[in-house]
Formats: C-alpha cells, structure tokens, sequence
C-alpha cells in the first residue's frame, strides 16, 4: 500500500467544561462557535480505539479508517512500532478548550488496568497554546493529604485545596503519568498527547451533577506518591538550534517523544522516517513531498499529520516561518505494552 503524509477528519466532542476556540482552528463546531447546547471541549485530531477510528479526510485514501490502514499495512505505517493490543495506532492527539474547569480526576496507570479487565491505562501530557490570567493546572496531591482527607474533601468540595496547583502559561508542556490525580483550570487552549485510553474516575465535579462520579476506583488507582521530580525528569528541555532550524525537546517518557521544530521561511530538508511521527502545526505553512503514493500534502496552522513510517524519501518545504509539534515514540519504547 502506497502511504503519505495523512490527515483525518476532526472527531468533536461535546463538555460541559468546553468553549468555542476550537473552531479558531478552522475546525466547524454544531451550532456555531460555542456549540449547540453542549459546547465542544475536545476535537480528537487522531484517534483508533475500538469502535472510533479516525478517518483519513486527503489524498488517494480518503474515507478509510486509521484502523484499516494498519491492518492492511502495519509495517508501512508503523514500521517497528507494537500497535496496542487491539490493533491500533498507540497514540491518541487532541485538541482541548478548557472554559471551564475539568473535573478533579485520575487515568488508570498500566499496572491498574493489567488488573482490572475492561479499563485502559492513559498516560499524557499538555502543551498549552493559551493561558488566561491565572490558569493553573491542579497536579498531584499535597504531602500530607491522606486518602481518607482526599475522599473527605471530594464529599464536602474542597478537594482542590488539597492538590498542587501549577500555574500555566503558553508554550509549557505539561507531563502526567497514569495515577495522577488532576484537573486543568478554567483558561486553558492546548494540544494534549496521550496513550489510547479513554478511562476516566471522577472524584468532584465542581457543582456539575449531570456526570457519574467514580470516588471508590479512583482512590483505587491514584498514585499518591508521584510528585515534583516525576514530572521535572519528563519536562527537563533540550535544545539544539541551527541557522534554519532550531528544535527543543519538551516532554520525554517511555510511551512518546515531543519536540518542537522551528523552521524558517523557503528552508527544506529530507525527512527520512522509518517510524510514524505526528505533526501538530501550530504556525506558518509547507508541503512535505517524496511520498511513496507520489502524492505532495500542504500543511497549515491547526493541521494534525500522522506520517507513515515508509517516508524513506520525503522532504518538507516550508513557505513562511512554521513551527510544529513533532511527536515520536522513544527507540526504547519498542515493546511498550499498551494496556
């Protein structure tokens, strides 16, 4: 199967929490810019869990699911990269606008869900585009707080007093592994990565009742240990600049890589891959060219590109000063298993 760089058809999806910046993205919400009575909080950009599978919107194959892309031809798509254990792509990207606050919650980590059937671990981290004044994100709980204090404070409301509250700006990449008990704040436009899993224990809501909360198997499976220096190792930065292109490392962990790549106007260079990489464009233009379909792809601010393993050839052009998020999977990350 000929491959090239692949964009897919937005998935919205409706929150209470959510607003209307997603559609500054070019992305067309129901009801206009702040949905319909449900506003949208999330456009998942790239996306194969079973039963949602992104589909491909350009080129030769479009109107295919991600999915089916990798079962006809895992080794051109993912090349030595392990699908999960259902045969899927082991990345999940999104947009998120937070207008509100998200509720104080917790992912299962890999070891939770090996032990309960039916849940899916999910480790992720935020890049965040925008801030408002005052935004944080509530990240890990106090030292001190017990789970008798945490599951006391969801009850009574006061929960976030016993989280440790980042404040966020953009241009920060945020890292929380699977056990994290979290929140992000009302203010917050950003890119989240994550392994695909989609389980969510809610410990408060903040006032919303119309949403389950999951108190018991959230105190299950918070870690009440991960703190400060686990999300400093995953965070630290590099940064190597040259006179066309600079790139920062931003966030590093077993599951993926994020880097952000600046590239200057009418600068090009091969792009050799021989595993999948996604770009999430978030200024400027190009085209990447050489595919083995022959097939060239334009890219623009907003645009989330899966590029196939197979693009031995490939080179970018940049047309004016474009920056991106290129997300890859660690060499040693190889037999990561994916629950």
């Amino acid at each position: 199967m000929d491959l090239y760089p692949l964009r897919f058809q937005p998935l919205l999806v409706p929150k209470p929490w959510g607003g209307g910046k997603i559609a500054g993205l070019g992305r067309d919400l129901p009801g206009g810019p702040r949905g319909s009575e449900t506003p949208i909080g999330e456009s998942w950009e790239l996306v194969d869990l079973p039963g949602r599978s992104s589909i491909v919107a350009n080129g030769a194959l479009a109107g295919r699911s991600l999915h089916a892309l990798i079962a006809a031809d895992a080794a051109a798509l993912l090349g030595d990269v392990r699908p999960t254990a259902e045969g899927g792509f082991p990345l999940l990207v999104k947009y998120l606008d937070a207008r509100e606050n998200l509720s104080i919650q917790v992912h299962p980590d890999a070891a939770y869900a090996a032990a309960n059937p039916g849940v899916r671990s999910k480790t992720e981290a935020l890049y965040v585009l925008e801030a408002e004044p005052g935004a944080v994100v509530y990240r890990g709980i106090k030292p001190g707080v017990s789970p008798q204090q945490l599951q006391r404070d969801a009850l009574t409301g006061t929960i976030a007093d016993d989280l440790i509250a980042t404040p966020v700006k953009a241009g920060q990449c945020l890292f929380l592994p699977g056990g994290t008990c979290h929140a992000y704040g009302a203010g917050i436009f950003g890119v989240e990565i994550q392994t695909p899993g989609d389980t969510t224990f809610r410990l408060y809501d903040w006032g919303r009742t119309d949403r389950e909360l999951h108190l018991d198997e959230a105190l299950a499976c918070i870690n009440f240990e991960v703190g400060a220096n686990d999300f400093a190792r995953a965070e630290r930065r590099t940064h190597v600049a040259g006179v066309f292109a600079t790139m920062s490392k931003v966030c590093t962990c077993e599951a993926f890589t994020i880097e952000k790549v600046r590239m200057v106007e009418q600068y090009g260079q091969e792009i050799p891959y021989d595993r999948p990489a996604v770009w999430v464009v978030l200024k400027g233009s190009g085209v990447i060219t050489g595919s083995p379909a022959g097939i060239d792809v334009e890219f623009n601010r907003g645009d989330v590109l899966l590029l196939p393993a197979c693009l031995h050839d490939a080179r970018v052009l940049i047309r004016e000063d474009t920056v991106w998020l290129d997300i890859q999977f660690p060499r040693v990350g190889t037999d990561i298993l994916l629950a």
